[in-house]
């Protein structure tokens, strides 16, 4: 009788066992962009913590939006401006970019508006990766993951240089980095660029307008992303293109779906997660599933 009494309760041990969760919770780096890419991002930090993760998000210390809460541990670095004046040029840059006129003229406006958002935050961004103590203390932080958006390369230069499995989270990086960095083909002869208003049926005029739209973009590019190639090719000691610091994520998460950028081809660690922004509304009514059954039997029959 004893004997039967210890099996059962050494069954029962083992079935708790299997029950149990065995993951551990990983230690993630996040590296975020300002303003919405962040605001996006912090509901996926938020259920990295609901899921047993610890997430440490490295900021500049002066931010708009970027601020300590519960669910993350905050580490700031210093930047040469301060909180006034980073604000002041923000709200201006964002006042001429909503304001209206001659094509020609707003896009030379937006581009000067582009180049000083890219100077500022390039220097925030050499603050980083020139402090060494505080690259010390990350290497020795035995991180898991980096989590970054790459529409500003800081976080990914980061995450090559610390040489940890990284995640990209984004909507979209400008010139095509992102289809080169992937390998994925993007031919502009059947898959419309974003802004562009285009639809995958186009006449031959909209497809040349398709194909010569994104040579506007490489002169935006040149000022905005190639810095971050000396940048990485001074912390790695050798030659490297942005396209080499890109490749090296893991996964891919695109802010993005089907339904408004069209079907294009796509590598295995590319995850369309469009949606994630959208509020979660309450169930629909008895009513309301009641009136849409009559609709639907009207409407077919």
């Amino acid at each position: 009788m004893g004997l039967h009494v210890t099996l059962q309760g050494l069954a029962g041990l083992l079935l708790l066992l299997y029950a149990l969760p065995w993951a551990e919770g990983g230690k993630v780096l996040v590296f975020p962009v300002e303003g919405s890419h962040w605001l996006s991002m912090r509901d996926v930090v938020r259920e990295l913590h609901a899921r047993g993760h610890q997430a440490v998000v490295l900021a500049p210390e002066v931010t708009l939006h970027i601020k300590g809460e519960d669910f993350f541990t905050l580490q700031t670095y210093p930047v040469p401006y301060t909180r006034q004046g980073f604000r002041q040029q923000m709200m201006r840059n964002i006042k001429v970019v909503f304001e209206t006129g001659n094509y020609v003229k707003t896009f030379f406006e937006t581009s000067e508006i582009l180049k000083n958002i890219s100077t500022v935050l390039l220097r925030s961004c050499m603050n980083l990766l020139h402090n060494g103590s505080l690259l010390q203390q990350l290497n020795s932080s035995s991180f898991d993951m980096v989590l970054t958006d790459p529409v500003i390369p800081c976080g990914a230069v980061l995450a090559k240089y610390l040489g940890i499995p990284t995640v990209f989270f984004l909507r979209y990086i400008p010139c095509g980095i992102d289809s080169e960095a992937t390998q994925c083909p993007k031919p502009s002869s059947y898959i419309p660029n974003l802004l562009t208003m285009l639809s995958d049926h186009m006449t031959f005029l909209q497809r040349v307008k398709n194909m010569l739209y994104p040579l506007a973009l490489k002169y935006i590019c040149h000022f905005s992303f190639t810095p971050y190639e000396s940048l990485a090719s001074e912390l790695l000691q050798r030659e490297v293109s942005l396209v080499e610091v890109l490749s090296h994520a893991s996964v891919w998460l695109f802010r993005g779906d089907f339904v408004f950028d069209y079907p294009r081809p796509v590598m295995p660690n590319m995850v369309f997660i469009g949606g994630i922004n959208c509020v979660i509304k309450k169930p629909l009514s008895q009513v309301c599933i009641f009136k849409l059954s009559v609709f639907y039997a009207e409407y077919i029959f």
